[in-house]
């Protein structure tokens, strides 16, 4: 492209050619800034996801070896393996199942921070707006009505001239 201010005149077809240019050139920033916000909250979103899944997996399939594990831990720690029989099991295995649920709750909480934070392409919309809004204000060269006569310019252009 020519400099626009280097005191030569470009023609018409030099000026469509530019302004395609550059509005293939917005479009495609416009479509990258899109893609990269929305990879971004995409990414938020898996690890989110991820995270609620093994607080499910942990919940499901550990609650019965991690249960039955903690309850005798908490009757051994209360004196039953010294033969003084300790706290009775039922109250174990509620302290075990207490714990286990409360795991659950602390990586359901990392995945419910994980999915606030996934929000929409503001920037993108707010770009995308603003185009709208330049290409609204834009209005397009007339073309010539009927009755009007080509008139040549010294540099091989010419310009529409009404008869009237």
């Amino acid at each position: 492209m020519s400099d626009p201010f280097d005191g030569t005149e470009r023609s018409l077809g030099q000026l469509v050619a530019s302004a395609t240019a550059e509005m293939s050139a917005l479009v495609h920033d416009e479509i990258a800034l899109a893609k990269a916000e929305i990879r971004q909250d995409v990414k938020r979103g898996a690890i989110g996801s991820a995270a609620g899944i093994a607080a499910g997996v942990v919940l499901l399939f550990s609650l019965p070896m991690l249960s039955f594990a903690l309850a005798y831990a908490i009757n051994t720690w209360s004196g039953g393996h010294n033969g003084n029989g300790g706290w009775n099991m039922v109250w174990c295995f509620l302290l075990s199942f207490t714990a286990n649920v409360l795991l659950a709750v602390l990586l359901a909480a990392i995945a419910v921070a994980k999915f606030k934070k996934v929000k929409k392409p503001e920037k993108s919309i707010a770009s995308a707006k603003q185009t709208a809004a330049i290409m609204q204000n834009v209005k397009p060269h007339p073309r010539p009505v009927a009755g009007t006569e080509r008139v040549a310019l010294d540099k091989g252009e010419t310009v529409a001239r009404s008869s009237a």
